[in-house]
């Protein structure tokens, strides 16, 4: 064995390491991309469930959107208010109002209210029955199935099947809106926390298909509309829909409906 030849091939895989290591070290300095103290700062106020209901991928990338301006401090539906404030406090700035909201799910067609054309054996999902015929089993075509995909996709536990539908926890729910995206009938949308009048129904079908189809679905008499005095109730496609803005909560509508449809 040449310890020569040894010596000389450790000092040239020894002094490429070196230069490499000198090269890398140096570049990193010069390619190094600055980042604003603030997105740090504001990265340890947010909840860091990285649950994407603000837009971003994760926390972090919220945090970059805000430094940047392309995102408001209130954008955490998650942190909701108190997180709101840090954040306004560390960019010097206000917060504003910010509304509490909700995950609602726009069906009460429970097992003993909703008809059913077949029985579904399939896989246990919402996505996979939706795909079968007439959109699922269920004889209305807009009402939940019942499989729990909102259930899967909440990282909350704020969402759970009973007797056949989703219905959502109010005080687990962030509003991150990841069930909103499971939900292949978009049943799901967000509401104020505060309001307490809505119509737990999603159908566009005519009023006497509805009732075929479902005990308790909306069939678009107006009643409801005719008896509101703040104008907060329209209906459109034989479905009515209360504006939370004007909705005063008197309960007029929800007292006169013949369905019972409105919470």
């Amino acid at each position: 064995m040449n310890i020569t030849a040894i010596i000389f091939a450790a000092l040239v895989v020894g002094g490429t390491g070196l230069f490499i290591g000198v090269f890398l070290g140096a570049a990193g300095k010069k390619f190094a991309v600055e980042t604003d103290p603030r997105e740090e700062s504001i990265g340890g106020v947010l909840p860091g469930n990285n649950c994407g209901g603000c837009g971003y991928a994760g926390c972090l990338g919220l945090a970059s959107a805000i430094v940047k301006g392309e995102a408001a401090v209130n954008a955490c539906p998650v942190g909701g208010a108190p997180v709101a404030d840090k954040i306004a406090a560390i960019m010097g700035m206000e917060a504003g109002d910010s509304v509490h909201e909700v995950a609602f799910v726009k069906c009460a067609g429970t097992c003993d209210k909703a008809g059913s054309d077949y029985t579904y054996y399939g896989i246990k999902d919402c996505m996979m029955a939706s795909m079968m015929q007439n959109d699922g089993q269920k004889s209305c075509n807009y009402g939940c199935l019942g499989y729990g995909s909102c259930v899967k996709a909440c990282p909350f536990d704020a969402i759970h099947i009973v007797d056949g539908i989703a219905v959502v926890d109010k005080d687990a729910c962030k509003a991150c809106g990841k069930c909103i995206a499971a939900c292949p009938k978009k049943l799901i949308e967000l509401v104020p926390y505060e309001q307490k009048h809505l119509v737990q129904c999603s159908s566009k079908d005519k009023g006497k298909d509805v009732m075929a189809a479902c005990k308790v679905g909306c069939i678009g008499c107006k009643m409801c509309q005719k008896v509101c005095e703040a104008n907060a109730i329209t209906v459109e496609d034989n479905i009515a829909h209360i504006d939370p803005k004007k909705c005063t909560n008197c309960g007029a509508c929800a007292a006169k409906c013949p369905k019972g449809i409105i919470l």
